[in-house]
């Protein structure tokens, strides 16, 4: 298995280390290196996201534009007019490039990079084929490229196997390349009289970045902006990985259409973890036709959308919808402090406001306890009685116009189970909404806890609201309730997350276990496996199958009865047999001698009949009493193997009740698998029913894990269904197997 995937493994490692800055022949000392100190995988994978020393990009000391121009009409003039500007910004030398023209814009123009007085950090390549220029770049040493160019994979076959060779022509020459495909979002100019942590942008489409560009007006600052078009070369992981160690950043905002590697993306994921940096995403492709125009914007792959969710749910990638709710949650989550309690009190000035925003608020998820009885009894000291305090709290009006609001406002605030504060103001009605607005504004500068504020208003020209609320770094102002949910309980649980992480990459196994031995010998390239085969798969990994029998004779069925135990279950075995109770290939509860030479019989005949090869009739344990449910691994062509549980049997099948997970993880991310299951309450017992060994579920999840860890390709697909979860503390075992091998 090793052997199969170590060239496949070699190339991608080496388009990771030349993100490290190496040159691309160091790439398999570099492999040697990584594997030496034990940072692979068990099936040769890196462990960690390497970090491109993007300062040079972002801040060169001297930029070729290749293919300059000021000729008046011409698209290059505008662009080159612009790096010129953006050149002077940043404090690097610009050097026009243009093989006809002595001057650019009163600057000397030279007929080539390799002409150039100096070595450039960047080169911005104006030019409709980007590909002849690498070559030359290379000689020139230049360490960035910015190709602008499109009509590659985004358009087609074609197009994809011209962004191939442009590619690989990257990879040789060890320059790092944004785009193709790309705009000018990279070299905008971002304010620099804000302060605060700030939010560094990634988008593979430059106008879905412009709403979180925009943030600046209202006060929120942004550091970076990564267009990077086509991935040629540099991913979004390259940058999500970069800027998650940049000490200025507080968020990362992406507007994802594609992944262009899926462990990659996830390496990149779990260094942003470790460093307690959030990420926040836009990821479409969620329905049939947003795939098809990723595809057709971007030449990517979509992936799979629940596999796609669930990986980024793993990692702690917060995944929103619109961007709308990208730039709230992203400007939520870069300025807002750690929470110190998780509970969240919604106060108004009115009980129909209150209700619904918490209707709102509790159907997402958060938590909104009752308040104390001496809390609402200090309360009413300024709310009169017959208005309910206990949360939502409601203070009538009118206390908001006078010296009571702040009061109100501070006890709130005291209460050691409140975290979060939240006031939406429906309207405008001075000039007690200034007053409510300035008394908050006021409070969240005296408090580590989160005060939020959602200004309903449609105008948003009122002075409450541009000049009090917006001119406040501490108060997180909405204009929509969803919105302001939505980033809540991002903040919420990404501080959840980044308490509790661990790092699943540091737990990954690097050998093989000497189950993996065992189960390579079983293993029939390009074929699928006969129950019974499969069955000796798990067994090899240490999950429990019923005891059975393989028999090719009706004498041999009665005798392996007789050593099973009565009642017995008998099935067809074949290595490409599959929906055998459809087939009618499959006996349960049988007794007697008697019922299984008949049953060997009807079953043989069965076979016969469909023209069904066998290796055997499967006599075997019955197992009854217990909840079914399935567990599997399938390939998704982004991630690699993925490991699902859901409910067994046929319910799978009708409710696609199931939760998916990329290996490597731990027992935590396995318990929350069965945690999202709707069906999870049969695991606890429903209707008198006592609850299942939960623990024993868990632990074939892991072993299962394990199994798509180290057989990787060449393990296809796996199919544990049923898998019969007996009662607690009595184990689970595998009933039915499928196992397709690569």
């Amino acid at each position: 298995m090793l052997g199969s995937t170590h060239g496949t493994l070699t190339t991608d490692f080496r388009a990771r280390v030349v993100a490290c800055g190496e040159e691309p022949h160091a790439a398999v000392h570099s492999m040697a290196a990584a594997a030496a100190e034990g940072d692979l995988d068990v099936s040769g994978r890196p462990l960690h996201a390497p970090v491109p020393d993007l300062d040079r990009f972002f801040r060169p000391r001297s930029v070729a534009v290749v293919g300059a121009s000021d000729a008046e009409g011409r698209p290059n003039t505008g662009i080159t007019r612009q790096l010129i500007a953006w050149a002077e910004r940043v404090g690097a030398r610009l050097h026009p490039v243009h093989p006809t023209r002595t001057t650019v814009f009163g600057r000397d123009c030279f007929p080539s990079v390799a002409e150039l007085p100096e070595e450039v950090d960047l080169a911005v390549l104006l030019v409709g084929d980007p590909l002849p220029v690498i070559e030359e770049l290379a000689q020139a040493k230049v360490r960035f490229a910015v190709a602008f160019a499109s009509g590659f994979a985004e358009t087609g076959a074609e197009g994809a196997a011209t962004q191939a060779r442009l590619a690989a022509a990257v990879e040789r020459s060890g320059l790092r390349l944004l785009g193709p495909n790309t705009n000018l979002n990279a070299f905008e100019e971002f304010r620099e009289d804000l302060e605060g942590p700030a939010i560094a942008l990634i988008t593979q489409s430059g106008h879905q970045g412009r709403p979180v560009y925009t943030l600046q007006e209202l006060g929120v600052r942004l550091s970076h902006w990564a267009p990077t078009g086509n991935e040629a070369d540099l991913e979004t992981a390259d940058f999500i990985a970069y800027f998650s160690q940049q000490p200025e950043v507080g968020a990362i905002a992406c507007y994802v259409e594609g992944l262009k590697d899926g462990r990659s993306f996830l390496l990149a994921a779990d260094r942003a973890a470790r460093a307690g940096v959030p990420v926040v995403a836009v990821k479409v492709g969620r329905t049939e036709a947003g795939a098809r125009m990723a595809a057709s914007h971007t030449g990517k792959l979509t992936g799979a959308d629940q596999v796609v969710d669930a990986a980024m749910r793993q990692f702690g990638v917060i995944r929103v919808d619109g961007l709308d709710e990208l730039q709230d949650t992203a400007a939520l989550l870069a300025r807002a402090r750690t929470p110190r309690a998780e509970g969240v009190v919604v106060y108004s000035i009115s009980g129909g406001t209150g209700a619904h925003f918490s209707d709102l608020a509790t159907d997402a998820g958060l938590s909104l306890p009752v308040l104390s009885e001496a809390k609402q009894a200090e309360l009413h000291t300024w709310i009169p009685d017959y208005l309910n305090v206990a949360n939502p709290v409601d203070n009538g009006g009118h206390p908001v116009g006078d010296w009571r609001g702040r009061k109100i406002i501070d006890a709130i605030l005291a209460d050691p189970e409140v975290g979060v504060l939240i006031c939406p103001i429906t309207g405008p009605f001075p000039p007690m909404s200034d007053k409510l607005a300035q008394d908050l504004v006021d409070a969240a500068e005296t408090t580590d806890k989160l005060v939020c504020v959602v200004w309903g208003s449609p105008v948003g020209t009122e002075e409450a609201y541009r000049t009090t609320l917006l001119g406040s770094s501490r108060v997180a102002t909405f204009r929509t309730f969803g919105n302001c949910i939505t980033a809540v309980k991002a903040y919420l649980d990404h501080h959840r997350f980044a308490a509790s992480y661990r790092s699943p990459f540091d737990e990954a196994p690097r050998t093989p276990s000497p189950s993996f031995r065992k189960a390579q010998a079983l293993m029939r390239p390009g074929h699928q496996l006969s129950e019974h085969a499969a069955k000796q798969l798990l067994r090899a990994y240490g999950i429990r199958v019923p005891r059975e029998q393989l028999v090719t004779s009706a004498a041999a069925a009665v005798r392996a009865a007789g050593l099973v135990g009565y009642p017995v279950v008998m099935k067809a075995s074949g290595a490409r047999l599959a929906h055998k109770t459809e087939l009618g290939l499959v006996k349960v509860g049988l007794t007697s001698a008697s019922q299984v030479r008949d049953a060997y019989r009807e079953l043989t005949d069965i076979a016969r009949y469909e023209g069904i090869e066998l290796d055997g009739i499967l006599v075997c344990q019955m197992v009854e009493r217990g909840v079914e449910m399935m567990v599997g691994v399938t390939h998704d062509p982004l991630f690699g193997p993925t490991v699902t549980v859901g409910l067994g049997g046929v319910l799978v099948e009708v409710l696609h009740d199931a939760a998916v997970r990329v290996p490597p993880f731990g027992e935590d991310q396995a318990r929350a698998m069965l945690g999202e299951l709707r069906g999870r309450a049969l695991l606890e017992g429903v209707r008198g029913g006592a609850p299942v060994d939960v623990d024993a579920l868990v632990e074939v999840v892991l072993r299962v894990q394990r199994m798509a860890l180290e057989l990787g390709d060449d393990l296809s697909e796996l199919d544990i269904n049923p898998l019969m979860v007996l009662g607690r503390g009595q184990g689970a075992v595998a009933l039915d197997a499928l196992a397709v091998c690569r």
